[in-house]
């Protein structure tokens, strides 16, 4: 019975790993983490009954621990917990399923102690990428992406790895405000942004998606996971979503993957791989669809996934930079203190501000972001 342990189980990412569980029925749950959704948590606990679960706040641990005193569950706190479920002795792999930076020391903790990563946490990648693939090939463990739309490039590259690629194609749904100008944009609220029109997911990766800053991350991201450059990715725009993204290798053949918009089946691929297993749910049709289009992104309008480019062809701290700032930016825009378009101009501003690090180490990427945020506070 295959074994793992997911952090960020109260999310969208790790409420759906729980799904595939239940359905699947021989994976065993042997560590849990959550943010602050304690009632869920405990519902999880007592169905899939880990050995450990932590919850960020020292506050709601100690809630936790008295609701499940019955249950022998060891609870723990903060990011030393974090580190524990990470690390948890019997599991075999990590769903890294939590939101941030947060991410990066529990990923490595992971690594470290010779789990594979289910990597839907971008922010590790990233921001911290030029270390995670060194540690990855030095303790032999897999990174297996969860991300729609690297799950997609993944599956295109299988039986091809001796190929060199030429082209990565990443689409992109373009958002709810595909189309709008940038006077248009000005009037949107939060509640107009979490509308995705296509995805079911978390609050902040749904304001990114409509940024645009969500695919600039993925841009990132790619880069890292395929040893591609800047150059040989391009984003797509592509309404439908049927298309999850595609590869052309250097004879022009292009290998896409298709399917319906479901998170399922890139996190069941990650957990089972090789292997593809029987999954419920909604099929592809192609007849119902009828046609499938594509644009360019306005980068103009949308200016987060040009400053993500700009961000990977600098490199160095640079990638923390702007992911920092959007991170602090949506948090500032979902409690409306500033304007949606504040958000690309928030990270622009502090991309031309923070002092750049060619080589940071783990050290320097966390103080990157702290910097980020200090200089945010005192302006915003």
């Amino acid at each position: 019975m295959k074994k793992i342990a997911i952090l960020g189980s109260t999310g969208s990412i790790g409420t759906q790993t729980l799904a595939i569980v239940r359905e699947q029925g021989d994976i065993e749950v042997t560590a849990l983490a959550a943010g602050s959704n304690v009632d869920l948590l405990e519902k999880q606990i007592r169905e899939f009954r880990p050995k450990i679960a932590a919850v960020w706040e020292e506050d709601g641990a100690r809630d936790l621990k008295t609701r499940i005193r019955d249950l022998g569950v060891s609870v723990v706190s903060g990011m030393e917990g974090l580190l524990e479920v990470a690390a948890e002795p019997k599991s075999e792999i990590l769903v890294t399923a939590i939101v941030g930076m947060l991410g990066i020391r529990p990923t490595i903790a992971a690594m470290e102690a010779g789990k594979d990563i289910a990597l839907a946490n971008k922010e590790t990648l990233v921001t911290a990428g030029h270390l995670i693939l060194p540690l990855a090939k030095r303790r032999k463990v897999r990174i297996l992406p969860v991300d729609s739309e690297h799950s997609a490039i993944f599956q295109c590259l299988q039986g091809e790895r001796e190929n060199a690629i030429h082209k990565i194609i990443l689409t992109a749904s373009g958002g709810p405000f595909r189309g709008r100008t940038k006077e248009e944009l000005q009037t949107i609220r939060p509640q107009d942004a979490l509308r995705h029109p296509n995805w079911t997911m978390g609050k902040k990766i749904t304001i990114d998606s409509s940024t645009l800053v969500n695919k600039g991350l993925e841009v990132m991201e790619a880069k890292w996971l395929f040893g591609v450059d800047a150059e040989q990715i391009e984003v797509t725009v592509h309404p439908q979503s049927v298309i999850h993204s595609a590869v052309e290798f250097e004879d022009g053949a292009v290998i896409a993957q298709l399917g319906t918009p479901d998170m399922r089946l890139p996190i069941q691929y990650a957990l089972y791989y090789p292997d593809r297993r029987s999954l419920s749910g909604a099929r592809l049709d192609l007849f119902a669809r009828k046609s499938l289009t594509f644009e360019k992104p306005d980068v103009k309008t949308f200016r987060g996934l040009a400053l993500a480019f700009a961000a990977m062809k600098r490199g160095g701290n640079m990638p923390t930079v702007f992911n920092a700032a959007n991170e602090k930016a949506v948090a500032l825009f979902l409690k409306e203190k500033i304007s949606y378009p504040a958000i690309t101009e928030m990270i622009e501003a502090c991309m031309e501000e923070i002092n750049f690090l060619k080589h940071p180490d783990l050290d320097q990427i966390l103080e990157t972001e702290a910097e980020v945020y200090q200089l945010i506070e005192s302006r915003w």
